[in-house]
């Protein structure tokens, strides 16, 4: 009986209570043993017990086994002329039995599909009327020659712990389904959170720098003596947007931060990407409180992502200002420029850098917000908790 989606580390967290309640049960029983004969119910019933705590491996398979063992204790103590004892019923079963029995009908119900379940459930019950049956002849002259026991109360009993048992294993059934429910709804919002960030990496690392190789390409297209000027340029920006996308992969693979690696320094990594972009920039920085690492890598993506969409959607740019400053705990981060917009982006635009900006801030619970500046160019705002 093997199952893969049970091991035994989470059968004996999930099993421990019954294989403890059928422990006690057996041994509390074995003072009602009376007979050297009597004995041999023993290594059957420890059998059976073991099989319903190992039900969870293979519980179709477990209630075949334990009908079967059922049967083969009946058979056996039958032919030895004893009953079990203590035995509830007419004769042939004992409390321990009985539980391991309704045990095995609940996995059954909890576990199996609904066929399975069903003939599952039958074979059980056909192995415990098998007990009774070949009890009754050794149980019948000595308990009952001067009365006869009442079959409607017996099968009263018998049908309430039948529902005990099924009514468990449902309840567990659909508590299991409603984890499974919970589990795929969290799968899928951890994949889609997963899909977005890594959407926004690729949207920042690949944009900012094949913008910046179109640009200068189309400089150099536009001016033949100015293309020998532009082509190391373009050569860097490819090294970067090269090693950008190995640091993206790297992530996949292992886990670690793809960002653009913020220095000690916010204000020189500002200033380099300021250089980067070859946009007349002018940098003002206040900063009174020091900028924690990831903070400073999130504040680099917006200024990137900002002097990248300046660079894809303005033309006759003669400024753009970045100011970075702090107060009462707060990071303030303004981008300005004077552009005319341009009509069709650099490269075409996919719309989804000021989404993605948006979502970067909020994610760090801060306010963001951007739109038109009279009378031309473009304002990008963030203001993010430093702590």
């Amino acid at each position: 009986m093997e199952s893969t989606d049970l091991n035994w580390r989470l059968l004996a967290q999930r099993q421990w209570p019954l294989a403890l309640s059928l422990a006690a049960i057996a041994v509390a029983e074995l003072g009602a043993i009376s007979t050297g004969l009597g004995w041999w119910q023993v290594p059957g019933i420890a059998v059976i017990c073991v099989i319903a705590v190992l039900a969870p491996r293979s519980p179709f398979d477990a209630a075949l086994a334990l009908a079967f063992a059922v049967a083969c204790v009946a058979v056996y103590m039958r032919l030895l002329g004893v009953a079990i004892e203590p035995h509830i019923f007419w004769s042939g079963a004992s409390i321990s039995m009985t539980g391991a029995a309704m045990a095995t009908i609940a996995t059954l119900v909890r576990d199996e599909s609904r066929g399975k379940a069903l003939l599952g459930t039958v074979v059980v019950l056909a192995g415990m009327a098998f007990a009774e049956v070949m009890g009754w002849p050794i149980v019948a002259p000595r308990e009952y020659g001067e009365w006869r026991p009442d079959p409607w109360n017996f099968g009263i009993a018998a049908g309430v712990l039948l529902v005990l048992s099924l009514g468990t294993g449902l309840y567990f059934r659909a508590r299991d389904s409603e984890r499974a429910s919970q589990l795929a709804a969290s799968v899928a919002a951890a994949q889609n959170s997963e899909r977005m960030a890594l959407a926004r990496e690729l949207h920042d690392v690949v944009a900012h720098y094949v913008t910046a190789i179109v640009v200068h390409a189309q400089a150099g297209q536009l001016n033949r003596e100015a293309a020998e000027q532009v082509l190391p340029t373009i050569e860097a920006s490819g090294y970067e947007a090269l090693t950008a996308m190995r640091r993206l992969v790297g992530t996949l693979r292992d886990g670690e931060s793809s960002g653009p690696a913020a220095s000690s320094s916010l204000v020189d990594d500002v200033r380099s990407l300021a250089a980067e972009s070859g946009l007349p920039v002018r940098l003002s920085f206040d900063l009174e409180d020091a900028v924690p690492q990831e903070l400073a890598r999130s504040v680099l993506r917006l200024v990137q992502e900002s002097l990248t969409n300046t660079q894809k959607h303005a033309s006759a740019v003669s400024s753009v200002d970045v100011a970075l400053s702090s107060s009462d705990g707060v990071l303030h981060l303004a981008i300005l420029d004077d552009g005319v917009a341009s009509g069709v982006p650099v490269g075409g635009s996919g719309g989804y850098g000021l989404v993605g900006m948006r979502e970067r801030t909020e994610l760090l619970g801060g306010t963001f917000s951007a739109g038109r500046r009279e009378p031309t160019g473009w304002t990008v705002r963030a203001d993010l908790p430093i702590s």
